[in-house]
This record gives structure tokens, C-alpha cells and sequence, in this order.
């Protein structure tokens, strides 16, 4: 299994990013029942080989240039087997109590190598610190929960019913729409702010926002701020909503799922201004620090608000020490938790600070030089300002000219991107997404894209584009 793993890895650059399937290929491939006896070692690598593999798309593939960065070492996956093999189920220190202090120390580790506030450490004085959770969209509703339940605990004199059917929360047009289900799950009503020219979302808007619902009787409880947001990983001014989230008593959230990571760089912290201000914070490891999915870094300022919320201490989960150390289930929605941190302890060991600053800059630069690329040709805008390793761009002409590019070179299976809509208009994401990708290979997929483009600008197929006047008709 260790030999088809590093196979696999080995020759991912020269095989199809995306596979050649349809939806319900695999149940024409396997047995309709699980087997009633053992089968052999051989014939579950057959089909393992025959079947499952045909069907996996190319993440850690250097000409995989969707969504964000899936992070994939081989330190991580040695953690994950570890993990694995321990079979530890750590929800309280007394059930595990390396599991809980490794969590512990790594979360101060990667805090202390990304320069955090410290209020965000458990090593700190307060009741702050970090916690794995398994995603980003996790920890959001986590947070809105607590701060939804803070909010109520606050005010006390009205029945929960009636506080709920008043609290709004806020999050910016281009918010990842995990906050959007989050804001869904815990019934509150929102409020999609708009951004300003470089798509931030800005105090005065936020303020404005506020002081319109307070005035109708409503109860600003929440504020979701984006480091980095998914379509243009542009940065709201964490600064300036930290100012009003502290006057109006908003629980303020900060999603650095992807760039929260480029942190750990001291040259990019600038861009984190304000981040003391917070309630929350939270970077995806598995997206840019070389730690396989899933392990997001949840960062709280007071773990008493999770505790408050999520604390059930039957007498069977009691121990000696729940008062001298956390147990992490009361800052959780499950009761159980996987050894996820033997992989982020795995990563720091074996690459160190350095290695990991290493791979976010190369990565940066492979984006500049795409970047670049896209300049020299007059036929193409770049939409973004880009900070990190996300380039979003369109080919002069429209929407529809857009998306039959997109479709192209999708379909041809040597790349693969996504698109995004911004401010109505369609827009094409390039991600450098594998630690695998070489400048070589951003000159592959630049090539792929110019190929298409030359294509369908030199009259091949019929693509019309948004508006009556603004179209190219091909023969």
C-alpha cells in the first residue's frame, strides 16, 4: 500500500487531472453487496487500482489550478497513519493525554511561527487558544453558535425565542458561503454587505449596516470578516470592523482559511491589522501548510464561550484534572476527536518554519509569473490585485467568451480551473495548488489557456457575449 501511494505520487504530473467518468460509473464496477467472505489482499488492490483510482480527481496534481490549495506531504500522511494506527479517541485528557497536549502545543507552535496575538495561545494568560476542528465551515458555525449564545446570555431579561427571531448577523458579498449556511443553521437573519473598489468590506459600511438594524429593533450579534475571501482572496479591513465589532458588541469572526497560512511569511502580516480584535480566527493548515484534510487551526480569545455552550459532563466523562486542563470535546459540536495533531506535529518536525515559508513563496512567485503572462497579452485582463498564489483574470469579451474558455480547456483534461462570479461578471481562477507545481508547469498551463483562447478568437465555434452590442459571432 506504501508502494501504490508513492506511485501514485511519482507519476500524478503525467496522467489526466480530471477523470474520464459519469455520475454512477463506479456501481457498474463494483459487486451490488459487500462480500461474505475475506477477499484476498490481491483482489482488493485490483480493485482498488481498477475501479476507485480511475475515479479520483488529480488534487495535489501541479496542473490543478481549482478552488484552493489541498495541502498533501509526505509527513502528513505518515501523521494520518499514526493516527490511525494509536486509535485514539481523545475527547477529554483523561481519554488520551498526549492527544490533548500535542494539540496544545502545536496550536501555540503554528500561533507563536504566524506571529498571532497572544491572546489567541493557550500558553497565555486568559482562557484563549487553539483547537483542531474538522474545517473551516466548522468552525464558522462554532463560532456563530457561541456568539449567538453569548449574545442571549447577555440580554437575559427577554425569552430565547424572542432574542433569535431579532439577532442579525454580517458578512461581506464575497464571504465564503460557509458563513452563509452557518447563518442559516443558527437562524439568524443576515445581512450581505456590499465591498468598495479592491472587493474589501469596510468599517463605515459595517457601522452603517448596524445602526440601520438597531433602529428597526433588530440584535447585531455577528460580524464574519475574510482574510483572504475564496473568488479574488481580496482583505476586508480587519482593522476598522474590529473597531465597530467592539463598540456594538459583535462577536468578530476572521476566515483565513487560505492566506491565513502566508502568515507564517513575516512580510505578509501587515495584512493582519487588527487580528487582536477578534473573537476568532481560523487557517486551513490542509490548504497551505503541507498538513493533509482536515485539520483547521480554530483560534478563540475566551474558550469559555465554546465551554458554555457545548459543556454536558455526565458522570461517565468526569475525571480528576477537568479543572486543570481543557477538554477539548466542550470546544467542539462531536464528542470524539481524532490524533489530528500527530499530522500538524509531523509537518513542523519534518519541514520546519522554513520549509513551510519556502512552499507558500514559491508558490506566490509561480503565481506572479502567470500573472506576468497574462499582462503581455493584450487579449486578457487580471481582475485581482495579487497577494498570494491566486490570479483571477478574463478573456476580453464577455461572459459567455469566458465561460466556453473555461469549458475548453476543462474538457481537455490537461488543467483544470474553476470560474467565479464578481460584481455580476464572470471571472477565471487560477490557483497554484500542488507543492508539487514547477515554473515549467505554469508555462504548461499558460499554454493550454492561450491554445483555447487562440482558438475561439480565430473563429472556431460560435461563442455570443453578454450585450446587445458587445459580441463576437464565429462561424
Amino acid at each position: 500500500m506504501v508502494d501504490l501511494i508513492a506511485d501514485y505520487h511519482d507519476n500524478i504530473k503525467n496522467v489526466p487531472v480530471v477523470p474520464s467518468v459519469e455520475p454512477g460509473y463506479l456501481k457498474k464496477l463494483l459487486p451490488e453487496e459487500a462480500p461474505i467472505h475475506p477477499q484476498s489482499w490481491e483482489n482488493i488492490c485490483e480493485e482498488l487500482h481498477d475501479a476507485i483510482i480511475p475515479g479520483i480527481v488529480k488534487w495535489d496534481s501541479p496542473h490543478f489550478h481549482a478552488y484552493f490549495p489541498t495541502a498533501n506531504s509526505y509527513a502528513s500522511v505518515m501523521g494520518g497513519m499514526l493516527s490511525d494506527a494509536l486509535g485514539c479517541v481523545g475527547f477529554s485528557w483523561m481519554s488520551s493525554p498526549s492527544c490533548t497536549e500535542l494539540e496544545m502545543i502545536t496550536m501555540d507552535w503554528l500561533a507563536k511561527s504566524m506571529d498571532l496575538p497572544k491572546v489567541f495561545l493557550h500558553s497565555s494568560d486568559g482562557n484563549g487558544g487553539g483547537v483542531i476542528q474538522g474545517s473551516c465551515s466548522e468552525s464558522t458555525l462554532i463560532a456563530l453558535l457561541a456568539a449567538k449564545h453569548r449574545k442571549i446570555e447577555k440580554i437575559g431579561k427577554h425569552s430565547e425565542e424572542d432574542i433569535e427571531s431579532k439577532l442579525v448577523a454580517y458578512t461581506s458579498q464575497q464571504a465564503h458561503s460557509s458563513v452563509e449556511k452557518g447563518i442559516r443553521i443558527v437562524r439568524a437573519k443576515m445581512r450581505i454587505l456590499e465591498t468598495d473598489s479592491n472587493f474589501r468590506l469596510r468599517g463605515e459600511t459595517l457601522r452603517k449596516a448596524v445602526e440601520e438594524d438597531r433602529a428597526k429593533g433588530l440584535i447585531p450579534f455577528f460580524i464574519g470578516g475574510s482574510f483572504g475571501t475564496t473568488s479574488v482572496c481580496s482583505f476586508d479591513d480587519v482593522d476598522e470592523l474590529g473597531d465597530i465589532a467592539q463598540v456594538e458588541d459583535l462577536w468578530m469572526h476572521v476566515d483565513g482559511a487560505y492566506a491565513g497560512s502566508a502568515l507564517i511569511c513575516p512580510e505578509y502580516r501587515y495584512l493582519m491589522k487588527g487580528l487582536e480584535k477578534a473573537d476568532s480566527f481560523v487557517v486551513n493548515c490542509h490548504k497551505w501548510l503541507m498538513v493533509n484534510f482536515a485539520c483547521s487551526a480554530f483560534y478563540v480569545r475566551d474558550s469559555m464561550d465554546l465551554v458554555k455552550l457545548f459543556e454536558v459532563n455526565p458522570t461517565y466523562l468526569k475525571h480528576a484534572y477537568q479543572n486543570e486542563i481543557p477538554d477539548f470535546r466542550h470546544w467542539q459540536i462531536p464528542l470524539g476527536r481524532r490524533f489530528r495533531s500527530l499530522k500538524l506535529w509531523m509537518v513542523l518536525k519534518s519541514y520546519g518554519v522554513s520549509g513551510l515559508q519556502e512552499n507558500i513563496r514559491r508558490q506566490i512567485q509561480q503565481a506572479k509569473i502567470f500573472e506576468s503572462l497574462l499582462r503581455d497579452d493584450d487579449r486578457f485582463k487580471v481582475v485581482n490585485e495579487v497577494f498570494m498564489g491566486l490570479v483571477c483574470f478574463q478573456l476580453k469579451g464577455g461572459d459567455s467568451l469566458n465561460r466556453e474558455l473555461n469549458k475548453r480547456v476543462n474538457e481537455e483534461k490537461r488543467i483544470h480551473m474553476t470560474p467565479a462570479e464578481i460584481d455580476g461578471k464572470l471571472v477565471l481562477r487560477f490557483v497554484v495548488a500542488s507543492r508539487l507545481t514547477e515554473d515549467e508547469d505554469i508555462e504548461f498551463a499558460w499554454n493550454e489557456i492561450k491554445k483555447h483562447a487562440d482558438l475561439l478568437l480565430n473563429n472556431e465555434g460560435e461563442v455570443v457575449c453578454n450585450g446587445s452590442s458587445n459580441y463576437l459571432k464565429m462561424i
